[in-house]
């Protein structure tokens, strides 16, 4: 029997994880950031001891929860970056990262707030700004994309995108690409486009506390 007990606990640690993983990414998706690391916990199943042993802190929760989003951001941004149309792989990118936000508000609270401490997110976030600022200055040069396109347009863009609220899911991410497309066809350059206002410095506050 003491020949099974360390699978035993291994199996046990296991599920305890995937059970923080899973109930760290409902709350978040649907609360926000600000949830306290206790409540996440409560809804685990787990006690807060075994949260903080598997997490010590709430950055190394928060990036590890948002592996899958991290992927699929890196993914839209090489394939919108290889796409030999400029305009074509920018339309790409706001048309999926509206949709990949649209379906976890957590995650565009860390990526547009630099979530604290979060080393992946804000690397993943300085590469999707690098990519975005490339394809917009390929996409400017063919005359296709609007010539006062500023970069902090991308993150005014997710913090709107992020103040949708739908009955639903679903809903949520219709009215996400819906609002994608009436981004694009205002960001197109084409005769007598009036000129933007000047694009002001876009900040946003970090969640209050890092690991409550």
């Amino acid at each position: 029997m003491t020949d099974h007990l360390p699978q035993a606990l291994r199996s046990d640690a296991r599920d305890n994880r995937a059970r923080v993983l899973d109930a760290a990414r409902a709350l978040f998706s649907t609360e926000g950031l600000d949830v306290p690391m206790r409540e996440i916990a409560r809804r685990a199943g787990v006690g807060p001891a075994t949260l903080y042993r598997r997490f010590p802190t709430k950055q190394a929760l928060v990036t590890e929860a948002f592996e899958d989003q991290l992927r699929a951001c890196r993914t839209v941004v090489d394939e919108a970056s290889a796409d030999p149309d400029a305009w074509r792989g920018f339309c790409l990118v706001i048309e999926r990262i509206c949709e990949l936000h649209a379906r976890d508000r957590g995650f565009t609270e860390a990526f547009v707030s630099a979530f604290p401490g979060a080393r992946d997110i804000a690397a993943e976030r300085a590469r999707t700004v690098r990519a975005v600022a490339e394809l917009a200055r390929r996409a400017q040069a063919t005359g296709r994309l609007r010539a006062d396109f500023v970069l902090d347009d991308l993150i005014l863009v997710l913090m709107a995108n992020r103040g949708i609220h739908a009955a639903s899911p679903a809903h949520q991410v219709m009215a996400s690409r819906r609002f994608a497309t009436l981004l694009i066809q205002a960001f197109a350059a084409g005769p007598g486009t009036a000129p933007l206002p000047p694009a002001a410095p876009l900040t946003t506050p970090a969640p209050r506390r890092a690991d409550h």
